[in-house]
């Protein structure tokens, strides 16, 4: 029995000996080659794998999997047929995984030791050049199985979006154009379609996941109503034709302050996909994106106002519920930040909007109702009259604040 450390640990451990930044950090995982799922629990390993074989660490609760190979035998996540055995090579398990950056191994020589990985670890094995493509910056797929499961086209995305320092190969956005046209979309799962554009939307350039899939026609497809325009897409096509890279204003809207705003709600709700509810989204990203969608003009109108109207910002906090909610109102502010921030006095003109908005919803909570309550119960109001009477000093805090 021989195991190995493969994958994304491998990755970003080359990573850091080569310098480059490693964003997050990557769980060990260790492919067992040469056993048997008998001779795992013979050693102590508790299986949980229902797909394919998957064995705990008695020690660490690592997962540790059996060498496998993957054919695929119909449509969707689930259409593979899956082969494990002891002649199961190193080579041919690695060989079924997506990139070749994700395709190296490295073998365990002992455990326990005080070391990085917690383990005495061999030399890299990179049978599909996966250090070639790291020193080059590249995301290249390891062979033309890669087309067997569409979900790696928001993979690929999601990795772009996570090191934007680097670059898609040309053949992996031909093969990845191949499957789109074929239809391979329309078989993804929602919860694992949620699971890729979430962490694509909190790596460090969302813009890039967006650029990627627009560059392989997997855009509109997967989220039809995305402000992400034909025209905006030719733009991009052009720019990146004579070498600019940066990002037009329309793009970059979703990174601005994107090391300040680490709300997945935020950066969905900022990149107004529209409705891509059937992707399983969660209901606090669907209802910000929906708040951000009715009210982000009357949020910029009010706050422009030289003689502010209480009534009306009331109403607005109000249709926002931000008195029972007011850290998604807080969120909401966010986003609408992300979507005007400019450079100059547009930028500080927003910034004192924020400011303001901030302080209303202050002036509103710090009101103390109980002895309003009070009162109102003297004068004999209950019910509706109670509740205007609480609104009519809620207002006047408020315009008392604004002034």
């Amino acid at each position: 029995m021989q195991i190995y450390l493969v994958g994304g640990a491998v990755r970003d451990g080359l990573m850091k000996q080569m310098g480059l930044p490693v964003q997050e950090a990557h769980d060990r995982d260790w492919v067992v080659v040469g056993s048997t799922p008998e001779a795992m629990v013979a050693q102590g390993f508790t299986p949980v794998g229902k797909d394919f074989p998957v064995f705990l660490h008695p020690k660490t609760h690592e997962e540790y999997a059996l060498a496998r190979t993957e054919r695929k035998n119909g449509r969707g996540y689930k259409g593979f047929s899956i082969h494990t055995s002891p002649e199961v090579t190193l080579e041919e398990d690695l060989a079924r995984r997506d990139l070749t950056l994700n395709a190296m191994a490295r073998p365990l020589l002992s455990e326990g030791a005080a070391t990085e990985f917690g383990a005495v670890l061999g030399e890299v094995i990179d049978p599909f050049n996966g250090q070639a493509d790291l020193k080059n910056r590249c995301f290249r797929h390891v062979t033309d199985a890669f087309r067997e499961d569409p979900l790696r086209i928001l993979r690929v995305a999601r990795f772009a979006a996570r090191f934007p320092d680097f670059h898609v190969a040309d053949t992996t956005l031909a093969l990845m154009r191949e499957m789109v046209a074929d239809h391979e979309l329309s078989h993804l799962v929602p919860e694992r379609v949620w699971q890729e554009m979430s962490r694509g939307l909190m790596a460090e350039r969302p813009s890039r996941w967006l650029e990627v899939l627009n560059a392989v026609g997997a855009l509109h497809p997967l989220l039809p109503q995305t402000r992400f325009t034909p025209e905006l897409a030719q733009r991009l096509d052009r720019m990146a034709s004579e070498g600019n890279t940066q990002s037009p204003l329309e793009v970059r809207s979703l990174e601005v302050r994107s090391l300040e705003v680490r709300s997945l709600e935020v950066r969905y709700a900022a990149a107004q996909f529209g409705d891509s509810a059937a992707w399983h989204v969660p209901k606090a990203c669907l209802e910000l994106a929906q708040l951000i969608k009715d009210e982000s003009t009357a949020l910029a109108e009010l706050a422009a106002q030289s003689q502010p109207d209480a009534e009306a910002w009331m109403a607005l906090l109000e249709r926002c519920d931000a008195l029972r909610k007011p850290q998604r109102f807080e969120k909401l502010l966010e986003a609408h930040a992300c979507l005007h921030r400019d450079a100059g006095a547009a930028c500080a003109a927003l910034n004192a909007a924020q400011i303001r908005w901030r302080h209303a919803l202050v002036a509103v909570l710090s009101l103390e109702t109980a002895p309003l309550v009070a009162l109102a119960k003297k004068q004999g109001l209950k019910g509706p009259e109670m509740g205007q009477l609480i609104r009519q000093h809620r207002v006047g805090r408020l315009a008392h604040q604004l002034r």
